[in-house]
């Protein structure tokens, strides 16, 4: 997994409350059990017309925001489904934070352990971001977000979870750094235990 340190990018406005993890990689595209090529399917049903032509008026088809890597939106964020493709379209189309007052909780934890980030932020502070038309810097180290007018607003983040994504890891990641105990306590029941 991509370590996530620092990021600073356009955040792109999607002002919608209960994004459904459907709207987010509809159920068509689910075919597949590689993280990669589903970027091109997210918010399907909202970029695309019947012909598959660009929606002009959604806002990941305006060119200010076709490069966003950071995602404003509304509460109850990934909500429906439990579909691990949904974080997987998000960081395939280049989504490396979401930013919304609460986020369902499957969705939440599968951001973590795909390398998105996650942040909890009441709506009247997202509603400032969503109104900069700058750049912005989110600083999971210092857990802040910073303004282009040197205004930083800090966020929460579980200790845990910030380890593993300034650090890449997965669930497999989180193991292998207790190799070495592992190690030890397998050997040691090897030789306590040797008809195992």
């Amino acid at each position: 997994m991509q370590p996530f340190t620092k990021i600073t990018a356009i955040a792109a406005p999607l002002s919608m409350i209960n994004v459904d993890t459907d709207m987010i990689i509809p159920k068509q595209f689910l075919r597949t059990i590689k993280r990669t090529g589903l970027g091109v399917h997210l918010f399907d049903e909202m970029r695309y017309d019947e012909q598959g032509n660009e929606k002009p008026d959604f806002v990941l088809n305006n060119p200010l925001y076709q490069n966003a890597k950071i995602l404003l939106s509304g509460e109850n964020f990934g909500c429906g489904s439990s579909r691990e493709h949904a974080p997987w379209a998000l960081l395939d189309f280049g989504i490396r934070c979401i930013i919304a007052p609460s986020f369902a909780d499957i969705f939440f934890n599968n951001c973590f352990k795909n390398g998105v980030l996650p942040i909890v932020l009441e709506q009247k502070k997202i509603d400032g971001l969503a109104n900069e038309k700058n750049e912005i810097t989110v600083d999971l180290e210092s857990q802040t977000i910073q303004l282009s007018d040197d205004l930083m607003i800090p966020f929460d983040v579980d200790p845990s979870r910030k380890h593993c994504l300034l650090n890449g890891l997965d669930d497999i990641g989180q193991t292998m750094e207790k190799e070495a105990f592992i190690t030890a306590y397998e050997e040691k029941n090897q030789q306590d235990k040797p008809w195992l």
